[in-house]
């Protein structure tokens, strides 16, 4: 009898709805943060994972046959011998899966700094009135220069809510050419950074690249956050020479309390909130049932990735 192993936690109702879902397979359920001991032993007898288990468990498992991972980003097993692990374990994420809650984030996140809304929330709570003088630094999003970096699912649907306000949109995807990125970014009122952490992207927006834009510019990062550096970031909000910045994701989750994320101006964390739904994990579930009827059927599987191009 086929045997999986569920890698985070779920209420009763969505335990039961999973359980319903996978007919005459055991499911075993553990928390994200399973230790060794009884949940490793389980792991190791799972022909299928549901979720994120330790990348050491996958490297190390005889029995599995494929991992439904419950997120979009697989960094922490891109390190592993895939070159062998490939041709027995099939590997599938949530491509697309957060595209329109992440997308809704990002045009909050610039429309908070446009229109004011991050500095009002933080003098209210001072009870300071300023109201006419905020007047003249609001801005409009109607007609500014949007630079996309990564052509996936969030950034596409990013482009679509901004149709409306008649945003000049340049996307660069894979294959980017720098020259073009450097150019584009100088003329750039917002620029948006969707891509997965691949040695192709790490560090992209580096001290000279941030450099290159223009005054009053916002940054928001979406994706992963290697791709930009932080220290770099933090100096150029701190002088002023960026408008703003949004940041969902950061090297280290939870950002460390000494951080100078939190203490730098005119920077909103969102702490990977982006792509919440309250039936995020119900999606999930549709997600991994779905892919598991094609498992069974012996049919290509959704979402497959392919370590050796990094997505």
């Amino acid at each position: 009898m086929t045997e999986i192993f569920c890698a985070f936690p779920l209420d009763a109702a969505q335990e039961r709805r999973l359980r319903e879902g996978i007919g005459a397979a055991t499911l075993h359920v553990f928390p994200s943060d399973a230790a060794a001991g009884q949940a490793r032993g389980t792991f190791d007898r799972c022909e299928i994972a549901f979720g994120n288990p330790p990348a050491a468990w996958i490297a190390e498992s005889v029995r599995l046959e494929w991992v439904q991972l419950e997120s979009v980003g697989f960094g922490e097993y891109a390190a592993l011998d895939w070159a062998r692990l490939d041709r027995c374990i099939r590997v599938t994420n949530l491509a697309g899966f957060f595209a329109e809650p992440v997308a809704e984030s990002i045009l909050a996140g610039v429309l908070a700094f446009y229109r004011g809304i991050d500095g009002l929330a933080v003098v209210k709570e001072k009870r300071k009135w300023l109201g006419d003088a905020l007047r003249p630094v609001l801005r409009t999003l109607e007609s500014a220069v949007v630079v996309l970096f990564g052509r996936g699912a969030i950034n596409t649907r990013v482009a679509e809510l901004l149709a409306p306000f008649r945003c000049a949109v340049t996307v660069f995807g894979r294959g980017w050419d720098a020259p073009a990125l450097d150019a584009a970014l100088a003329r750039a009122d917002v620029v948006i950074s969707t891509v997965p952490d691949t040695p192709g992207t790490r560090d992209v927006f580096d001290r000279a690249r941030l450099a290159k834009l223009k005054r009053g510019a916002l940054f928001l990062n979406f994706g992963r956050g290697s791709v930009v550096e932080d220290d770099a970031l933090a100096d150029v909000l701190q002088s002023g020479v960026l408008g703003g910045a949004v940041i969902d994701v950061t090297r280290e989750e939870p950002l460390p309390r000494g951080h100078r994320f939190w203490t730098t101006p005119n920077m909103i964390l969102t702490q990977h909130s982006g792509g919440g739904t309250p039936d995020e994990i119900d999606r999930k579930i549709a997600v991994f049932l779905d892919n598991l009827a094609r498992y069974r059927r012996g049919e290509a599987l959704l979402g497959v990735v392919d370590f050796s191009r990094g997505y």
